[in-house]
Parts: C-alpha cells; sequence; structure tokens
C-alpha cells in the first residue's frame, strides 16, 4: 500500500499499533482506539492517534481502507459483560463499516477468530463448518455476517481474517494487554524472571503460534487485493504447551518447570487445539508465513538476553 489514507481501529492495540506503524512509512494512518486494551505509547509519531470508540458518530472514516481490529478479544471478557461485548464487537463492527460507506469507502478488512473452529488436530479449512460455542466466537460469526451483507448489499470489499494464536512478545506491543498477552509472551517473561509459567490442564493442548509479523503483512495484502470473503492467517503448525515451555527454557538457557492447574474455562467451550490451512490467502495473494516458531521465540526472548 502507497499514497493512501487509512483507519485501523483497534489502533493502539497489539496487532493494530503493529499495523499501523507498518503502513505509516507509506500511508497516511489514523488508528482509533478507546485505549481500553491499547495505549498510544505503542503509536509511532508518524500515526494520528484518534481517542475515540466504534461505537461513536463521526468516526474518522473518510478514508480509502479501514482495518477494523477493535474487539474485546477473549472469553472472559465477553462472559464478565455479555452486552457490552456484544455492542462492541457487533455494533461496534456496523457502526464503522456503514460510516465508512457512507464516506464513500469501499475496502475493508477485518479480525475475525480461529476459535470458531473448535478443536482441531488437522488443519482448518475456511469451507468447514464453524459454532459459537461462547459470546466471543458469538460476536466474531455475527460480524462474518455482517461483512456478507455489506458485500452483497453495498458491493464492498469486506475481507474477514481469521486469526489463529498471534503473537510478539513483551518486547513488542504486548506488554501493556498483561493476563490477555499471547501464552508466548507470558510464558517467556516468567521463565526469563524465575516464574514458574501456570498451564492450563496437562499441556498437551495444542496452538498454531502465528507471529504478528506475518498478520501484518497478511492484513496488508487482503487490502491490496480487495479481498472479499474469509481468509485464514495461521502458520499450518501446531504445538503443545509443554512444548512451548520446553523451547523458551532451551532459548534461555533456563530450566524453570511449569505448574499446572485445573483448567478454569469448561471443556465445553475450551478450543484444545487449533491448526491453520492458509491455502486460500496463499492462492489469492501469494502471502505465506516468514517466521518460523524456533525464530519467533528467539524474537521474542532476545530483550532477556
Amino acid at each position: 500500500m502507497n499514497d493512501m489514507r487509512v483507519l485501523v481501529t483497534g489502533g493502539a492495540g497489539f496487532i493494530g499499533s503493529n499495523l499501523a506503524n507498518h503502513l505509516a512509512t507509506d500511508n497516511d494512518v489514523i488508528a482509533v482506539d478507546d485505549c481500553y486494551l491499547g495505549t498510544p505509547e505503542n503509536l509511532d509519531s508518524a500515526v494520528e492517534f484518534v481517542d475515540a470508540s466504534v461505537l461513536d458518530d463521526d468516526l474518522p472514516t473518510d478514508v480509502d481502507v479501514v482495518f477494523h481490529l477493535a474487539a474485546l478479544s477473549s472469553y472472559p471478557m465477553h462472559e464478565d459483560d455479555p452486552v457490552t461485548g456484544a455492542r462492541v464487537n457487533v455494533e461496534g463492527f456496523v457502526n464503522t463499516v456503514n460510516q465508512a460507506r457512507l464516506d464513500g469507502c469501499d475496502t475493508v478488512v477485518y479480525a475475525s477468530t480461529s476459535s470458531i473452529y473448535g478443536n482441531r488436530t488437522e488443519p482448518s479449512p475456511e469451507s468447514m463448518p464453524v459454532s459459537a460455542r461462547t459470546g466471543y466466537e458469538a460476536s466474531k460469526l455475527a460480524r462474518e455476517r455482517y461483512g456478507e451483507y455489506f458485500s452483497h448489499h453495498y458491493d464492498m470489499h469486506m475481507a474477514g481474517m481469521r486469526f489463529f494464536s498471534v503473537y510478539q512478545g513483551y518486547g513488542g506491543a504486548e506488554a501493556h494487554k498483561g493476563e490477555y498477552a499471547n501464552l508466548i509472551a507470558q510464558f517467556a517473561d516468567d521463565l526469563a524472571h524465575g516464574d514458574a509459567p501456570v498451564i492450563y490442564g496437562d499441556g498437551t493442548q495444542t496452538r498454531d503460534f502465528t507471529h504478528v509479523s506475518d498478520i501484518v503483512r497478511g492484513l496488508e495484502l487482503a487490502a491490496d487485493h480487495e479481498l472479499d470473503g474469509i481468509y485464514n492467517l495461521g502458520t499450518g503448525e501446531s504445538y503443545t504447551t509443554n512444548t512451548l515451555v520446553e523451547k523458551l527454557n532451551e532459548v534461555l538457557g533456563t530450566s524453570v518447570e511449569p505448574e499446572y492447574i485445573e483448567n478454569p474455562i469448561p471443556a465445553d467451550v475450551y478450543v484444545h487445539d487449533t491448526m491453520a490451512d492458509s491455502a486460500k490467502m496463499r492462492e489469492a495473494t501469494g502471502w505465506e508465513p516468514e517466521i518460523s516458531f524456533e525464530e519467533g521465540l528467539e524474537l521474542v526472548c532476545a530483550q532477556y538476553q
């Protein structure tokens, strides 16, 4: 993308700030965030920051492309307050996209989630059946349905990106998220400080860990290609939580044993395993993940060495 006016909602958050800072090199970028999960300290000076909610009127949607990343982004956030979760994730999405439409923007790239695939130890293609077992998953599925509506009814390019487990580490823009940061960031920080990382269950659950730089490239390519529909962004490889701790100990030169506790999330809604099938994204744009699991751990741990 070059010489475009871009809006990133959730732009002071983890993924949003990485995207906004990346795009600001060659574009005019506005980051909107209400600072619930984000902080303007994540943003470079080249990014224009607007302290606002996606539920507000008069958002700065007079742009060429909207990247809608603003969301309450976890299971507990929604279960603590399902109504607010729906308002932010669903109403906020419709409000932002509709304002963009009225301002003449026809390209929107937005965040969905891989959680709707449920437990999968095999790669999950976009064509497989999905379900909503939690308020968080229901809100993201609602986004996808409204994305279809805006696409078909208003001829907009609406690209829904199903993220897998995105990470960067506390040396990047995850530190402010604390307990809501990815496991890689949390566990690396625990081990580096000699603290036992806390694992839910027996540690056999698996995740497709995807570095934020690969997510950022995918989002930009989705806009460049004016994609429409649903696309996965993940590596196609998964690792157990036990393996994650083992590998982080190796990189850090530590030997801290994890603490195992009973999973506080009900078994019938807990996503035990994830793995992406990103063939559709690859065929549409040529996107491939560039950061391997091993290289990603090295990047996360570099600040401690």
